[in-house]
């Protein structure tokens, strides 16, 4: 049986993946057997560290905030911080609320002063509702009910 050229396809083939190789060192980006292990092996990284990027950049956002409002306000943390603006539906992600915590620390301050000062206004109104004197303790202090202190037999 003859052999069989096969000109153009796989040469087109090779080149395309030593295209993507060009960058590497050594035998990574000449021999073809260690191109391919390479890709293969490059393209599982980069898809792996898309999500840990994410999730790197997340946590730098947290801990800048979290700097800044700390820095602000004695007690005062991040979580009460994020949970109080969700509360007001004030939907700042945390990239946007990073840079302005950086660029400008005063406008962040503002925000959270303005969420604290009407978290406490609530926290007021809440407490007045489990705090309520009935009707017969406002009598007794207004003086019109009188309770004997005498033992019942």
């Amino acid at each position: 049986m003859t052999r069989i050229r096969r000109g153009y396809i796989a040469r087109r083939h090779r080149t395309k993946i030593r295209l993507f190789a060009s960058s590497f060192q050594g035998a990574r980006s000449r021999l073809t057997r260690t191109i391919i292990q390479q890709k293969i092996r490059s393209l599982v990284s980069s898809h792996r560290d898309r999500d840990r990027q994410k999730r790197d950049f997340r946590r730098l956002w947290i801990t800048r905030i979290n700097a800044v409002i700390r820095a602000n306000g004695v007690s005062y943390s991040y979580s009460n911080f994020i949970h109080n603006l969700y509360k007001r539906q004030l939907l700042l992600n945390r990239k946007i609320l990073a840079q302005i915590a950086i660029l400008n620390r005063n406008c962040l301050y503002m925000i959270s002063n303005e969420i604290r000062s009407e978290n406490k206004k609530e926290i007021g109104r809440n407490m007045s509702k489990f705090f309520k004197r009935s009707s017969l303790e406002n009598e007794l202090r207004e003086g019109r009910v009188e309770i004997s202190m005498r033992k019942r037999i």
